[in-house]
């Protein structure tokens, strides 16, 4: 009987042994997988340091945080190089898809518009929204139009029957230097001149 009990004992210490080595493995195997690229990797936090060209990538599920080891930083990430770690730091705005740094945004997710580093629903005053590449540019209010200038053909300020005289308007400066989205400058339309010039021609300039 006793025989019999120890048997039984060993038996299920055997197969107490064998789960365990089983899941042993497992955990090793899934630690492997979560831990590609990683220096340093802990069990219960993934990478904790990188490999030199690797960006690490940290983020909490609850008040756990896990580490990866990322060639590039995902959507709503920048790569940030330093001496010791490369990093992949969030941006700060939530409507950013891809920033420059924590607060300059390069590309807004959708239904949002970009201006200057950051995003908006609706492009400021001033702006117009480009929907080809969600961008909000400057418009400007130019000057008044100039009064017409002499009407000409080729130079000449007579001699024949049709011409065309123009008119200016001037652009702020400031608009010009940032690319403003502006009206027309200027402006041409046909006129009449007299057939003859009294006296000969008469060239203009």
């Amino acid at each position: 009987m006793q025989w019999i009990i120890f048997m039984l004992l060993l038996f299920i210490s055997s197969m107490e042994m064998l789960t365990q080595n089983r899941w042993k493995k497992q955990a090793s195997a899934s630690l492997l997988e979560n831990c590609t690229g990683c220096i340093l990797c802990s069990e219960d936090n993934g990478c904790i340091t990188c490999h030199h060209r690797l960006f690490l990538l940290i983020w909490r599920d609850g008040i756990r945080q896990y580490g990866m080891c990322v060639h590039t930083c995902p959507p709503g990430y920048f790569g940030v190089r330093g001496l010791e770690v490369n990093r992949c730091t969030k941006c700060r705005s939530p409507s950013c898809e891809s920033c420059f740094s924590r607060d300059f945004c390069m590309k807004c997710k959708d239904k949002f518009y970009l201006y200057k580093g950051q995003c908006f629903r609706q492009c400021p005053p001033s702006t117009a929204a480009q929907p080809g590449t969600r961008e909000c540019q400057e418009t400007c209010e130019p000057g008044p139009w100039s009064e017409w200038s002499a009407c000409t053909h080729e130079s000449r300020t007579c001699g024949c029957k049709w011409g065309v005289e123009t008119r200016v308007r001037e652009v702020p400066e400031a608009a010009r230097e940032e690319g403003a989205a502006c009206p027309a400058r200027q402006e041409s339309r046909r006129c009449r001149m007299k057939k003859h010039c009294p006296g000969g021609e008469h060239r203009v300039g």
